[in-house]
């Protein structure tokens, strides 16, 4: 470990996510992590946008409350290092625990991961834009980039926005891409449907504007009378207006489940002739590269997602088994649809897609991008 910066993870952040365990694996995988101040603060939260209520808001509060004091008495007697990492979601980490990370000495790397202001106020719409809530959710974004030595995102389209929407951050911002799970990897397919008769198209995660569920519903319209099955699989903020939709117009073909398990979801996606990505329309729909095309990808299954200057990073050309589709349109990813059932009839199933990009997403490899460049954003901000 000599001559690398030794890190500390330290906050509240949320280590239900993937892309929190992927750079945390990183960092043990180059063995510079020596130790964590970590406070559990999300645990069993998977939608933070579902916190409803005046208990349940109550309740976060009380847990921020009692989290910061706790932290700043573990850090302060925490091992010597070099860096502290903070995970997303870790604005108010950020904001509240610099000062005694610069007490210390020590180089503050902040996952931002994505924009908190783009996520609630312009994607979700939760606030509305010209308000004080969104005012204070930007400006506090902004205090947490001005107090980060390095921050980090998920793609350089992400970088280009905080770019753009916080100026001086500039030789700050590093991108490094969420990647997938060692489960992710390419599975045999059980063919006890009869083969592709339905066709098989799976989509999974939570019901918000991004990932573009009345865009599914549309094609599953258009494609209602072939033999094309579609699983729709998660919950969120939007489930209630569309089951209420679907109530009032039936998709014979649209089958919705809660949620499937974790450590099922992989024998799932594999049993999938295609599997769907995001087809929201907002500025934040095309910056990110989300976890589940990572997922779909590691495991070397066909993907139809929107078009994007982020899917563009990984996707720059036109390749085998996927399908970059105009976004916010029925239309469209009804047409991948097909495309991608006449393409699977001459495919050889025994060659898993994606090889190449598969070599770059591993924990392994995310977590050397990550430490490196950090190491070069580090030594340029130093």
């Amino acid at each position: 470990m000599s001559g690398q910066r030794r890190y500390l993870l330290l906050g509240t952040a949320d280590l239900g996510k993937p892309r929190t365990r992927i750079l945390l694996s990183g960092l043990k995988e180059a063995g510079v992590l020596v130790g964590e101040c970590h406070y559990d603060l999300w645990k069993g939260i998977e939608d933070k946008s579902q916190i409803k209520g005046i208990g349940a808001r109550l309740r976060l509060l009380l847990n921020h409350l009692i989290a910061y004091p706790v932290l700043i008495w573990r850090y302060l007697r925490a091992p010597r290092h070099d860096a502290v990492f903070i995970g997303y979601m870790g604005h108010f980490d950020t904001i509240i625990l610099w000062p005694f990370i610069r007490m210390r000495g020590a180089l503050l790397v902040w996952d931002a991961f994505l924009s908190l202001y783009d996520t609630i106020v312009r994607d979700r719409r939760m606030v509305p834009e010209n308000g004080l809530r969104a005012r204070l959710v930007r400006f506090a974004e902004g205090l947490a980039c001005r107090a980060a030595s390095v921050i980090v995102l998920d793609t350089d389209a992400h970088a280009d926005f905080f770019r753009k929407t916080y100026p001086g951050c500039d030789r700050k911002l590093v991108s490094v891409w969420v990647g997938a799970e060692a489960v992710f990897h390419p599975l045999d397919r059980d063919d006890d449907q009869g083969g592709r008769n339905p066709f098989r198209v799976l989509f999974y995660g939570q019901f918000i504007p991004l990932h573009g569920i009345d865009v599914i519903l549309d094609a599953a319209r258009r494609l209602e009378g072939e033999a094309i099955e579609w699983t729709i699989v998660g919950t969120g903020q939007e489930k209630e207006r569309i089951l209420a939709e679907v109530q009032s117009r039936p998709v014979p073909a649209v089958n919705f489940v809660d949620w499937i398990d974790y450590g099922q979801l992989p024998r799932t996606i594999a049993q999938a002739d295609a599997c769907l990505g995001i087809f929201g329309t907002s500025d934040k729909a095309a910056s990110v590269i989300p976890n589940k095309v990572f997922q779909i990808v590691a495991m070397g299954q066909p993907v139809i997602t929107r078009d994007s200057s982020a899917i563009r990073e990984m996707f720059p050309s036109p390749k085998d088994g996927v399908w970059l589709v105009e976004a916010g349109s029925g239309e469209a990813l009804a047409e991948a649809v097909l495309a991608a059932r006449q393409w699977a009839e001459g495919r050889d199933e025994t060659a898993p897609l994606f090889e190449d990009i598969r070599a770059q997403i591993t924990p392994e490899a995310i977590g050397s991008v990550f430490v490196d460049r950090i190491a070069t954003a580090a030594s340029s901000a130093a």
